[in-house]
């Protein structure tokens, strides 16, 4: 597979050494030598070895700008002075404004004293034509600087541009395993709490029993317990690449009779695989699990409605127990939250006729 960041990353570092060669170049036609910018009013003058060096100063050091933005900067300026102030007038001038833009935007550490040295080279450097018998207007001076601050500020913005994209990103992680702990923690919630409440109901109930009655309710802790460890697992198994766990309501169902709660379960229409099964799954796990705990013994209904935009859950409890769970979050409270995920909608409370009701909808 192609690493699209790699490749990018080699294109930009391949953009500057290209563009050190083509100032370079460019310089050295002799078309492109009266291109140049001119400073200082200084006549032109022939290239010389001094004028090679000048333009290598300016062009090939464009090659190392993406790290050592600073010193590409100070030998791209030292090359820029030699050029004016000895009349060349080079076309790879024009590598200042992308040095200084470079900087601007590059530079890690530094930038304020790379500021300061460079206004007072520049400082220097208009100084120094009045030796040379020359001399650029105020204005002019005044001008060519500003634009250079601005072009140092385009840089730095681009900079603080590139920071926020990569705090935005960070946060956006940081957020991202923040959600995935806490659903892998409704996960855990919901299989122990369900699982171990239905064991705790049947060892407790083996208290009394004896003969046939005692097997079979032992043989239900034991089948109970096995099912926990297989839905633990499947919960690991979201750490790796997989079939998705076999979520059965009517195992579910089923498992809840055999803990001593009468449920009537319904399921309308055909089961379809979409990231809503699941969800569907833990609301009426939590809902059986919370009658179990809170109005054992209660006849409870399970409604299930598959949809093709959504699934409908509906689990209701004749009993007069409120089982909204609070302390920690989790439980029926989780719930709306685990629906709330994914676009849908969650209610519980009393219903009309004074039982309690578990409503959910879950887009498909």
């Amino acid at each position: 597979m192609i690493n699209l960041r790699r490749v990018s990353a080699s294109r930009h570092a391949v953009w500057f050494p290209l563009l050190g060669l083509a100032f370079f170049a460019g310089s050295l036609l002799p078309s492109l030598q009266t291109f140049g910018t001119q400073f200082g009013g200084l006549p032109s003058r022939p290239f010389d070895a001094l004028a090679v060096a000048a333009v290598a100063l300016q062009s090939l050091s464009l090659a190392a700008a993406r790290r050592w933005p600073i010193a590409v900067l100070a030998l791209v300026t030292a090359g820029f002075a030699i050029d004016q102030l000895c009349g060349y007038h080079s076309f790879a001038g024009s590598a200042l404004p992308v040095a200084v833009l470079n900087a601007g935007w590059r530079a890690d550490r530094g930038r304020r004293a790379a500021a300061i040295g460079f206004t007072v080279a520049y400082l220097l450097f208009v100084a120094a034509f009045p030796l040379r018998g020359g001399g650029e207007p105020a204005a002019g001076v005044v001008a060519f600087y500003l634009s250079l601050v601005v072009v140092w500020g385009i840089g730095a913005w681009l900079r603080s541009t590139r920071a926020a994209e990569v705090e935005r990103r960070r946060r956006v992680a940081a957020e991202t395993r923040a959600a995935e702990r806490a659903r892998i923690a409704r996960e855990l919630h919901d299989v122990v709490t369900h699982h171990v409440t239905a064991m705790v109901v049947q060892t407790e109930s083996a208290r009394y029993l004896t003969g046939d009655r005692l097997d079979q309710t032992l043989a239900a802790v034991t089948g109970t317990g096995r099912q926990a460890i297989a839905e633990l697992r499947n919960l690991l198994d979201v750490l790796n690449p997989g079939a998705p766990p076999d979520l059965g309501l009517d195992t579910l169902v089923e498992r809840t009779r055999r803990a001593g709660q009468p449920v009537e379960f319904t399921e309308v229409g055909t089961p379809a695989e979409s990231g809503a099964a699941p969800v569907a799954y833990r609301v009426v796990q939590e809902a059986l699990t919370n009658a179990l705990k809170h109005a054992h013994g209660s006849p409870t209904s399970v409604r299930v409605r598959h949809g093709e935009e959504d699934i409908t859950v509906e689990v209701r409890t004749d009993s007069e127990t409120d089982l909204v769970v609070g302390g920690s979050g989790r439980g029926l409270a989780g719930l709306r939250d685990r629906v709330d995920d994914v676009g849908g909608d969650f209610s519980a409370g009393r219903g009309e006729d004074g039982g309690f009701c578990v409503r959910a909808r879950i887009p498909a």
